[in-house]
């Protein structure tokens, strides 16, 4: 395999999906040396299988708004690769959403779900409706309209999608509810259901529950941990949510949130109340965190401004991809950060990735970090499938032990012979090597 050339053959069949080739080209480089040292890999073209999806599926959804007046949304799947179990990613309503962004998510979803040892494959899709603003009823139609053209798609053991930015517990219902009515049975064919109906306890907070584990197993390589260290953070859903309720549990002082308007300093600390606060703001669809500092005497509210100028010991990007550039990076460098772990997906860009590697700042990516979300949708599908639930003190040990299992994959396959570990390379090769086995023990189908 060489890089480069298949990146410019992939450009021109792809022009301008900046995200998705983004995402390709750090998974390839990270491979590349792994690949040729197999030559059954190159024999059956593995890469150029991989990194094409095996099918998209688009449509219109059509709704009514509460005046009465039709709107039209474009819907997406993107069915990325089964080879280890049926398609498994998120939905994402946001007027930001697109086929590179989708096809860069799909891409992703395929290692990170590898990472967990469950068997899923990758997909992801979502609409550019916007939720922000709209009535329950609006929302609830947009849903509806949107799975009478997915549920052909989709099942227990073909694809089984969740949540994502804008994709909530209401969303969800609205969706299952739609699906129970044309399918005319109960299955376990999303995740992120409620708990009466199907779901998981601790789905909502898992993924950040389980980034700070990932964020503990790396502490623990330097003989550190987590207690007395500064967090900032950025977004305020249910990620960061559940990163801050972990991290101040362990014993971290959170210092920042940010929404799209700006960002909360807090010299105190996020904890208690304030997280209980988060919880709040976690279920709202508008941009409400400058209110925070209102509500909570000593805060101060940063309009326009990003987290990543306060100093502080570990950052966690938790909003969205490419938030943390290299300006931003520089910064925290000088501000002498320890540590940046993604728990968005890609949440740094390539610059800022390459100034941590070259100044010995740990970094990992958010296949590996934010992998425990998705672990808990497949402890989701698998109660599902047994018909029985399990207590959060199950999940959650559940969960921790499958985010030491990543962390220990990602030293297996990054360790450099300084001592130090490249997780980027670790995730990527180990998540890589269980989807290529599987691809190559199937044949070329």
């Amino acid at each position: 395999m060489n890089v480069d050339n298949l990146m410019n053959n992939l450009e021109k069949k792809h022009p301008g999906e900046a995200e998705y080739l983004q995402a390709v080209r750090e998974v390839v480089e990270s491979i590349e040396e792994v690949y040729n040292d197999n030559p059954q890999f190159e024999t059956a073209n593995i890469i150029e299988r991989l990194i094409e999806p095996d099918r998209i599926i688009t449509f219109k959804v059509p709704w009514t708004d509460d005046e009465g007046n039709v709107k039209v949304n474009l819907g997406y799947r993107v069915q990325f690769n089964n080879s280890i179990g049926p398609y498994k990613g998120g939905l994402r309503f946001h007027p930001s959403v697109n086929l590179s962004i989708l096809k860069f998510l799909g891409f992703e979803q395929i290692f990170k779900n590898a990472l967990t040892t469950l068997p899923m494959g990758g997909g992801k899709g979502g609409s550019d409706f916007d939720p922000k603003g709209k009535s329950n009823s609006e929302i609830m139609r947009f849903c509806q309209s949107f799975m009478l053209e997915l549920w052909k798609y989709i099942g227990p053991e073909i694809d089984v999608p969740a949540g994502d930015i804008g994709v909530g517990g209401r969303e969800i219902g609205f969706l299952y509810g739609m699906y129970k009515r044309l399918k005319g049975d109960h299955t376990g064919v999303l995740t992120g259901k409620g708990s009466n109906w199907g779901g998981s306890l601790i789905r909502p907070e898992a993924t950040g529950f389980g980034a700070i584990y990932f964020v503990q197993e790396m502490l623990a390589t330097k003989k550190e941990d987590l207690k007395g260290k500064t967090v900032s953070l950025s977004g305020f859903g249910n990620v960061a949510w559940g990163a801050a309720l972990k991290a101040a549990e362990l014993g971290a002082k959170i210092v920042t949130i940010s929404g799209p308007d700006g960002y909360i300093y807090d010299p105190e600390g996020i904890s208690g109340k304030k997280i209980d606060y988060l919880l709040e703001l976690r279920a709202s669809n508008q941009d409400i965190v400058k209110p925070f500092s209102y509500v909570f005497e000593g805060t101060q509210f940063h309009e326009g401004k990003r987290p990543w100028e306060v100093r502080a010991d570990i950052a966690l990007p938790c909003a969205t991809q490419n938030e943390l550039n290299d300006e931003d990076a520089l910064t925290l460098m000088n501000n002498k950060v320890m540590m940046v772990a993604e728990v968005s997906n890609m949440g740094c860009t390539p610059e800022a990735v390459e100034i941590f590697n070259n100044n010995d700042i740990m970094f990992a990516p958010g296949k590996a970090v934010n992998a425990g979300g998705v672990a808990t949708s497949g402890l989701e599908m698998t109660q599902n499938s047994m018909k029985m639930r399990w207590n959060s003190g199950e999940v959650d040990d559940r969960l921790h032990e499958i985010m030491c299992n990543i962390h220990e994959q990602c030293i297996k396959y990054g360790k450099k012979d300084n001592g130090h570990v490249d997780y980027v390379k670790g995730a990527n090769i180990a998540g890589f090597l269980k989807v290529a086995n599987s691809m190559l023990d199937m044949g070329i189908i």
